[in-house]
């Protein structure tokens, strides 16, 4: 989109900072409420955040994987109402990589023990006894509440190194909280038992999210669900402006008036005024560009705060038909990549070309450490080494190739 100064205006019923799905999805209801919006927007280019679809030589590619799912039916309507007419019924199908061997998940114990072995069978399932008789009470962290839910081996094998290369930090550091919110309901025992019993239907609020199996996905990626959401806004007569990033608000009591300063792209600063602002920036920048400023306690917490960055190695190769899951999960110490996206197997619009596939690398990484200030052409020759040491794409086949950071 080219950036008209004419979108912004002088003054705005409501500013919403960032147009990423939580930006964009207040936008648009308060749009439907006749509510006058501005929605800034830092990147220059997309709207969706994370969620947004990235191109390149006409393959498109999602950051990070998004499925549309949700227990929430008022959710769902929002999106059916958003593309009517553009959304796939998709089968769910992912896997483990460990050990040479891939395993479905979420596991299939006959499958996963099978593979395991009769002896690494055996210490399964004595670590999972161990962990029912003599459990961590209450766990502290995340290793204790999986340890509880699998046993000590099982956690090993198919926990740990992949919680530890997503999130930077050992998963003893980790909260016990975030475990329970993040696999919840999830179990060896209720695994064996979606494993052996007849599957029954189940109202939505009871599903547990991670044995879905199956999402709706849009045709070119989840970015045209907030590219359909940015035009409703619009039609709607609000504005969705890329390429300005805010860097301050600041609140006059008197008037109870917000100012929001952002950066123009061509360099120069302006600001908008507004009796109501939203923000969906990280809380870390938001804590520290309010004016007056907050205690010096939330500003402390604010700085706490740390975030994990990624890059995508997108590549381009001849199809084999090496795998066609979603993704795959890469829990084998011995190479770097954290999860394996296979876009084709997300939707075939994704790729334009026959005969070929579009993978997406994910590495999980810290903004300036080594693999983040690594050039293109490095990360496409890591990302094609680490794909054929896995087994599932030979370096010969790679046909092109880039990195989203």
């Amino acid at each position: 989109m080219n950036f008209t100064e004419a979108a912004l205006k002088s003054s705005a019923s409501t500013i919403i900072i960032g147009a990423g799905p939580a930006g964009l999805t207040a936008g648009y209801l308060l749009s439907k409420e006749r509510v006058s919006v501005t929605v800034l927007e830092a990147d220059p280019q997309y709207v969706g955040g994370i969620a947004r679809t990235a191109s390149y030589k006409g393959y498109h590619f999602d950051i990070g994987g998004h499925r549309f799912f949700s227990k929430s039916q008022e959710v769902e309507d929002l999106w059916t109402e958003l593309l009517p007419h553009d959304m796939l019924a998709r089968p769910r199908s992912s896997r483990i990589f460990y050990g040479g061997r891939l395993y479905a998940y979420p596991l299939k114990p006959i499958e996963t023990l099978l593979k395991l072995g009769l002896v690494e069978t055996a210490r399964c399932l004595l670590s999972y006894v161990q962990a029912r008789l003599r459990p961590f009470i209450p766990p502290k962290n995340f290793e204790e509440w999986v340890t509880n839910e699998f046993g000590q081996r099982l956690y090993q094998i198919f926990f740990k190194t992949y919680t530890e290369k997503v999130w930077g930090m050992r998963c003893k550091d980790i909260s016990a909280d975030w475990a329970a919110q993040r696999i919840k309901g999830l179990s060896l025992k209720t695994a064996i038992l979606n494993a052996l019993m007849p599957k029954r239907p189940q109202a939505r609020d009871g599903m547990i999210k991670t044995l879905i199996d199956s999402f709706r996905y849009p045709r070119r990626g989840p970015g045209m669900m907030w590219e359909a959401c940015a035009a409703r806004i619009r039609t709607l007569g609000g504005a969705v402006t890329l390429g300005c990033r805010v860097t301050g608000c600041s609140y006059d009591a008197a008037s109870r008036v917000w100012t929001v300063s952002y950066r123009h792209p061509d360099g120069t600063s302006h600001s908008i005024k507004a009796h109501h602002v939203i923000s969906s920036a990280p809380i870390r920048e938001l804590v520290n560009g309010i004016t007056p400023p907050m205690s010096a306690a939330s500003i402390a917490a604010a700085n706490a705060l740390k975030y994990r960055d990624f890059l995508t190695v997108v590549l381009i190769l001849k199809d084999h038909d090496a795998f066609d899951d979603n993704w795959i999960y890469i829990h084998d110490p011995g190479v770097r990549v954290g999860r394996i996206q296979n876009f084709k197997s997300w939707s075939p619009e994704m790729v334009p070309e026959p005969g070929t596939v579009c993978y997406g690398l994910e590495y999980f990484c810290f903004e300036g450490d080594g693999l983040w200030t690594s050039t293109d052409a490095d990360l496409v020759k890591l990302g094609a080494s680490e794909l054929a040491k896995i087994g599932l794409g030979a370096e010969k086949n790679l046909i092109d190739g880039c990195v989203v950071r």
